[in-house]
């Protein structure tokens, strides 16, 4: 079993679940430590077990009940977000928080309580979940949400798996007319331009999201694209897109420097082309990557990793910055780069990731040392801003600059289920 990263893959004792009356017995049969996974769309080793159980969740994939006159759902943690959105949208709802890509499992989005385009005016997808059902490994259940054993509850969202098996889930959807939005493209050539436009479009989109050129400008000069949408009135049918698979793994990576400086040359002036508004599909709007299955191939057989931190507001833009600056001049970099701001809606769980202020995202071809040289830079910077690091994504971050991101771990330490182990928490837990 490996993780989306692609940069490990070790044995485990797979347990399939796939009968939510069983779960309770089946993890008390299991043998420990055991850790749930869904459909290990996990970049880093958030989601691995190296040696132990992993509870195999998609089994898990029924649908319990659907209020269509209020826009409320709940469901095994095994269903996709996309079979979610093939159930929802013909009735007119979508889900508030989507990121991106739409093949996770519930149970890995509470886990990780993940974020999307609409962070600044929905949160994360812990703020619009209702109730939840957490199987402990002694067979204990516990039923929590927002206002039914809070404590559990916002130890378990953003809680990384580690607090017992999510076994169900009751989440509340958003209303919307149809599958297309109302969507906007400009492109930037300085940070100052991104922060200027995210301001701007805060009151008024209700998605916005920034690809950024990592390679072809330094610091503030650094240019990008930036996409802003509502979703429209429109209902009007789309045949569906068969996706394409990436077909092999190549011996090398792909992406190196002189195919990120022709790719992001290109993807830039392609959208500079053609730049203005227009009626969008929400696949390609929300899931752009999710067209091309098997993606993570291209980075070849030692894998990739996914870089994501954020920094508040009052050090935002001389942090990003910085941090632009040293992956322009370390000579290798990201196609996919991802700049967003955060808003100001508090996450509801101890270890959630977003916080107000602005999010990067970059993935790197694991080139060894070399690469972890860069991330040990990137880090000290991040630190020194008074930011943070995303668990879904991370493989690397030392335990110490972990601990001082989330200034409530020694509360969440409390509700951790002693059967479960993952190999991060082994590395920044234990």
């Amino acid at each position: 079993m490996t993780s989306w990263g692609r940069l490990a893959a070790a044995e485990h004792v797979v347990v399939p679940l796939a009968d939510r009356s069983q779960v309770a017995t089946l993890l008390r049969a299991s043998a420990l430590p055991g850790l749930a996974y869904g459909n290990g769309r996990s970049y880093g080793d958030v989601c691995a077990n190296s040696g132990g159980t992993l509870w195999a969740m998609r089994g898990l994939d029924r649908f319990i009940a659907f209020d269509k006159a209020v826009g409320t759902i709940e469901c095994e943690a095994g269903v996709l977000l996309k079979e979610i959105i093939d159930l929802v949208l013909p009735h007119g709802w979508f889900p508030p928080v989507v990121p991106g890509t739409q093949f996770i499992t519930v149970g890995g989005a509470i886990a990780n309580d993940v974020h999307g385009k609409s962070h600044h005016r929905q949160g994360s997808f812990g703020n619009h979940v209702q109730s939840l059902t957490l199987v402990r490994t002694d067979g204990t259940a516990i039923v929590c949400g927002p206002q039914e054993r809070p404590e559990w509850f916002a130890a378990t969202v953003g809680g990384m798996g580690l607090t017992g098996v999510i076994a169900t889930a009751r989440l509340r959807l958003r209303p919307v007319e149809g599958p297309w939005l109302d969507a906007e493209t400009l492109v930037f050539d300085s940070l100052d331009r991104f922060f200027e436009l995210s301001s701007e479009s805060a009151a008024e989109w209700e998605h916005t999201v920034s690809w950024i050129d990592c390679v072809g400008g330094r610091g503030g000069n650094a240019r990008g694209v930036f996409f802003r949408g509502n979703h429209a009135a429109d209902r009007t049918p789309v045949a569906p897109r068969k996706p394409k698979t990436f077909p092999f793994t190549p011996p090398l990576s792909l992406i190196n420097g002189l195919s990120l400086r022709l790719f992001n040359q290109l993807y830039f002036n392609v959208n500079r082309w053609r730049a203005d508004r227009g009626r969008q599909h929400y696949l390609p709007f929300f899931f752009p990557l999710d067209n091309l299955l098997e993606w993570n191939r291209v980075y070849g057989p030692r894998g990739f990793y996914q870089y994501q931190c954020v920094v508040p507001p009052v050090t935002q833009k001389d942090a990003v910055r910085e941090l632009l600056c040293r992956i322009s001049a370390s000579g290798t970099g990201s196609f996919l780069a991802v700049l967003k701001t955060f808003g100001d809606r508090p996450s509801p769980g101890l270890l959630s990731f977003p916080m107000p202020g602005t999010t990067l995202a970059l993935d790197f071809p694991n080139l060894g040392p070399s690469t972890l040289k860069l991330f040990d830079e990137l880090n000290a910077v991040v630190v020194e801003a008074g930011g943070r690091f995303y668990s879904a994504k991370d493989a690397c971050v030392p335990r110490a600059l972990f601990e001082r991101g989330y200034p409530r771990l020694a509360e969440f330490r409390r509700f951790r289920d002693p059967g479960l182990a993952s190999d991060m928490a082994r590395r920044l837990l234990d």
